[in-house]
């Protein structure tokens, strides 16, 4: 699999992100700090929407916008500086206002830390909104 900036989607529905472990992503043991698979999760999140033909600044536009309700994550190996990393996302459910997603980090085969995260739409005033058919038909598997 050859890889865009964006990452992409594989014949099996996953989006895969790669990601190089920066110095910036490290603590004084060159481990990757636990926060910093926060960034990576998200980047990923980021552009598995735009995989799928959704943009932030489109929805912003249209007074709406997703935010992270829950997220529940498990560090199982740790990853270290120069590593080459590969995030997995995909849809795991949609119903009414919210999505889950289930997030993988791994080095080759290796499970580095797994994410389960649940999104919301909110409207200009931050309450939630049901997803428009229209959306909900973009982020369920291909």
């Amino acid at each position: 699999m050859s890889h865009t900036f964006g990452g992409e989607i594989g014949a099996d529905g996953l989006h895969r992100f790669p990601v190089r472990v920066y110095f910036e992503d490290t603590d004084f043991s060159t481990n990757v700090y636990h926060a910093a698979y926060l960034k990576f999760f998200e980047r990923a999140r980021t552009e598995y929407l735009r995989a799928h033909d959704i943009h932030h600044s489109e929805l912003i536009a249209d007074g709406l916008a997703f935010a992270v309700r829950e997220m529940t994550i498990s560090y199982d190996r740790a990853a270290h500086i120069d590593d080459l990393l590969v995030v997995e996302t995909k849809m795991a459910q949609t119903a009414g206002a919210r999505f889950i997603l289930e997030q993988t980090i791994r080095r080759e085969d290796e499970i580095v830390c797994r994410a389960n995260v649940v999104a919301v739409l909110l409207n200009d005033k931050g309450r939630p909104v049901r997803l428009p058919e229209s959306l909900r038909a973009l982020l369920l598997p291909r």
